[in-house]
């Protein structure tokens, strides 16, 4: 099997790119997130590939890093999400705000990817609940006070506060942000009115 593809990239398509590795191009199927972030025609790439063989083909995606190929696996556990859905959903959220998204049971977040209805989105954060904090990557540090708001056991002011910063236009990952970082300022004991408050200070930053 193929594991990672070190060579240059010949050219882009709208979905898969083909490496020149000495001569010999591979074609590897990716998100449009990774798409964007590789380069151009001519440039060195380095890429981890997830090899799928099948009866009557062979193909290869491929991911900038090992943490969006273990989510691209992570996505594919759960029914009704094979291999397109799954890149799908890594061209519209990365793996931090994938794992942000499945803690804090944001639907709507997952639902932005194409292919993605409401079941499915459903299925996402309720069976990959207890799996995506090992995954969540740079967003690890605050995976736990989100898991506690998506599970609806945080404190009353603080549900309260992240409800208010959401029903304001703010997206659920933003208002938990701010009221995290509100906390740090106004205090743990802070009503909700005082983290609301705090919470629009950061947003304006």
């Amino acid at each position: 099997m193929i594991g990672k593809l070190k060579g240059t990239i010949d050219e882009i398509g709208e979905d898969y790119v083909l490496v020149d590795v000495h001569g010999v191009c591979y074609e590897a199927f990716c998100s449009a997130r990774t798409l964007s972030r590789m380069g151009s025609a001519g440039e060195a790439v380095v890429l981890f590939i997830e090899t799928y063989v099948r009866e009557d083909q062979l193909k290869l995606y491929g991911f900038l890093t090992a943490l969006e190929r273990e989510w691209f696996n992570l996505l594919q556990s759960v029914q009704g999400v094979g291999a397109k859905v799954a890149l799908a959903v890594l061209s519209t959220l990365t793996p931090s705000e994938l794992a942000n998204a499945i803690a804090l049971q944001d639907k709507t977040a997952i639902s932005r990817a194409p292919g993605v209805g409401p079941k499915v989105a459903i299925r996402l954060v309720t069976e990959l609940k207890n799996k995506a904090p090992a995954f969540a990557g740079e967003a690890t540090a605050g995976i736990g006070f989100k898991q506690e708001l998506g599970e609806g056991v945080a404190a009353a002011p603080v549900s309260d506060a992240v409800s208010a910063l959401t029903n304001l236009g703010y997206s659920r990952d933003q208002a938990a942000n701010a009221v995290a970082a509100a906390m740090k300022t106004a205090g743990e004991g802070a009503d909700s009115a005082k983290l609301i408050r705090f919470g629009l200070k950061e947003l304006a930053r």
